[in-house]
C-alpha cells in the first residue's frame, strides 16, 4: 500500500489532514498519516508543536520523516504567508504572480531535501484562503451571512481566495476573524472545509489542486513522479 505522510503547521492543518485529506486519500487505496512540526524539544520535557521558526529546524525534522523506508510521499501543509524568509528559494523569489513565487520557492525546498519522495507544499497565502473559497457556507456556519457577502466581494475583487494578499491586516485569517470575531481557526475552518469538499475547493484554488494532482499522481501503484 502507498504511503503519504502530511506534515503539519499546527492543529488546523491537523484536523483537516485527518478530516478531509485522509478520507480523500484512503479512497484511492492510500495509506495517510500525519504530523504537526515540532517547534522545540526541551530537556526533559514534551516536544513543543505548531508554527515554523526557521528553515533549519524545519530541514532536520523532513529529514527524519524520511528515514521512515515505507513512505511513498512526504507532503506539507504549511502557510506562505510569514513562511521563514531564510527557506530555500525566498531570497531569490521572482518578479511575477504568487503562483510562479510559491512554486519557486517549493522547488528550492524540494532541491535543498534532495529526496524524490519529499513533495513541498506551501498554501497560498495561507490555509484560511480555503475557507474564504466557501464563503456561503462560512456565513452558514457563523450564523450571520452578511459578513460573508464582503468577504465574497474581497475575493472576486482580488480574482480568487489564493490571491487575496499577506498583509498583516489583509491576510485570509485576519479578514475572516475582522467578519466574524467568534471564528475558531482550530474547529471553523476545517468544519467549513470538511463540509464544503476537496472538489468544490479545489476548483477555486489553483494552487491547491496542482498539489493534490502531484499528490494523487505519486500515490498510485507504478508512477513516477511529473515535477
Amino acid at each position: 500500500m502507498r504511503h503519504l505522510h502530511i506534515l503539519c503547521e499546527g492543529q488546523t492543518e491537523e484536523a483537516i489532514a485527518r478530516d478531509v485529506m485522509e478520507p480523500h486519500f484512503s479512497a484511492l487505496g492510500v495509506w495517510v498519516s500525519w504530523s504537526i512540526f515540532t517547534t522545540k524539544r526541551p530537556a526533559g520535557g514534551p516536544a513543543l508543536k505548531g508554527g515554523i521558526s526557521g528553515w533549519p529546524r524545519l530541514e532536520r525534522e523532513l529529514q527524519l520523516l524520511l528515514q521512515d523506508s515505507s513512505m511513498t510521499v512526504l507532503t506539507t501543509m504549511f502557510d506562505y504567508y510569514a513562511f521563514p524568509p531564510g527557506a530555500p528559494g525566498m531570497a531569490a523569489r521572482p518578479r511575477g504572480s504568487p503562483h510562479d513565487r510559491v512554486r519557486h520557492v517549493e522547488s528550492a525546498m524540494a532541491e535543498a531535501i534532495g529526496d524524490k519522495r519529499f513533495l513541498p507544499n506551501l498554501v497560498l497565502h495561507e490555509i484560511e484562503a480555503w475557507v474564504l473559497a466557501e464563503c456561503g457556507r462560512l456565513g452558514r456556519l457563523m450564523g450571520d451571512e452578511r459578513p460573508a457577502v464582503e468577504l465574497e466581494r474581497a475575493v472576486q475583487l482580488e480574482s480568487g481566495p489564493e490571491l487575496v494578499d499577506d498583509g498583516v491586516d489583509t491576510a485570509p485569517s485576519k479578514r475572516i476573524m475582522n467578519a466574524y470575531p467568534q471564528y475558531t481557526k482550530t474547529v471553523d475552518g476545517p468544519l467549513v472545509i470538511a463540509d464544503a469538499g476537496l472538489d468544490s475547493i479545489r476548483s477555486a484554488c489553483p494552487h491547491m489542486d496542482d498539489w493534490l494532482r502531484e499528490v494523487e499522481a505519486r500515490s498510485r501503484p507504478g508512477k513516477t513522479t511529473t515535477r
